[in-house]
């Protein structure tokens, strides 16, 4: 892996991780388009640390407070007292539905499920949902007035992501809608919720990716993460900033149309579903006689 596909990579990975349309899907579609390998999951998954150090630094303050409050409540015996060690809470449970299903659909997701076909059809799906969400849900309440029941079935939303071309991010914010969250409060708490289950899957590949025989040199995961959390730390900032004002209904057009072209480009043969590889068609010779 060159340095330029490296940075090409970092950035798709930060800005994509945080808007709602599928880091995944972009880091097998961009290389596929510019005739590049395919970095693999796992090396996705580790430049997936420069997202989270952009998400623990962007909200410090918030993070340091929910973790003094939770250790507050159990000292003091009361877990649940304060809306800060309540949503500490939530952000746990919320993480339990990806990280078991993630660890026991381990060898689908990095194989089957990387499939063009799988993530273009992703990509329209949840793009459905989302618009659904956006027409049905109240936009109401906060993240002080979520329950244990928003966090459970947000935790299981999350695990949708697991699927390539859903976006954790997309189907987090998606299910927050659906519990009524403002759109705002919604993409706080789904990039609340990306640090556990993001962090544990980085590390978890990082320690695979050392070990193998095949891997991007260790300049190329430093630069790759690196530019990751410079995007990141923009995207998260434009996101919040898009949201107080403005609907979804952007990233649903554009989900919707990348979807279709994916699948175009696989029904001409452009691309291959598995693989990634852009088709050069060429006539063959004509034939000669003697």
């Amino acid at each position: 892996m060159s340095l330029i596909e490296a940075v090409v990579l970092g950035i798709v990975q930060g800005i994509t991780e945080f808007l709602p349309i599928s880091s995944t899907a972009h880091l097998r579609i961009a290389p596929a388009l510019l005739g590049w390998d395919d970095p693999g999951a796992a090396y996705s998954a580790v430049i997936q640390l420069g997202t989270v150090a952009a998400v623990i630094i962007y909200f410090w303050k918030d993070l340091v407070r929910l973790a003094i409050a939770f250790f507050a409540g159990l000292r003091a015996r009361q877990p649940f007292g304060t809306v800060e060690a309540k949503l500490a809470w939530f952000v746990i449970v919320g993480s339990i539905p990806a990280g078991v299903l993630g660890f026991v659909l381990k060898d689908f997701i990095e194989n089957q499920f990387r499939s063009l076909y799988i993530i273009s059809s992703s990509l329209i799906g949840l793009a459905i949902l989302l618009f659904i969400a956006e027409r049905v849900a109240s936009h109401r309440r906060t993240l002080a007035e979520m329950t244990w029941r928003d966090g459970v079935i947000i935790g299981f939303w999350q695990a949708l992501a697991l699927v390539p071309g859903s976006s954790r991010s997309g189907s987090t914010i998606t299910g927050g809608l659906f519990q009524g969250l403002k759109r705002e409060d919604a993409a706080r708490y789904s990039f609340l919720l990306s640090v556990p289950i993001t962090a544990a899957a980085g590390l978890f590949e990082l320690k695979h990716l050392l070990e193998a025989t095949q891997k991007p040199q260790t300049v190329a995961l430093v630069v790759g993460t690196v530019v990751s959390f410079i995007a990141g730390m923009a995207a998260i900032a434009g996101l919040l900033k898009f949201l107080r004002t403005r609907t979804n209904m952007v990233f649903v057009v554009y989900r919707i149309a990348l979807g279709v072209t994916l699948l175009g480009m696989l029904q001409t043969g452009r691309l291959q579903p598995a693989t990634g590889v852009v088709v050069h068609v060429q006539q063959a010779p004509p034939k000669t006689t003697d």
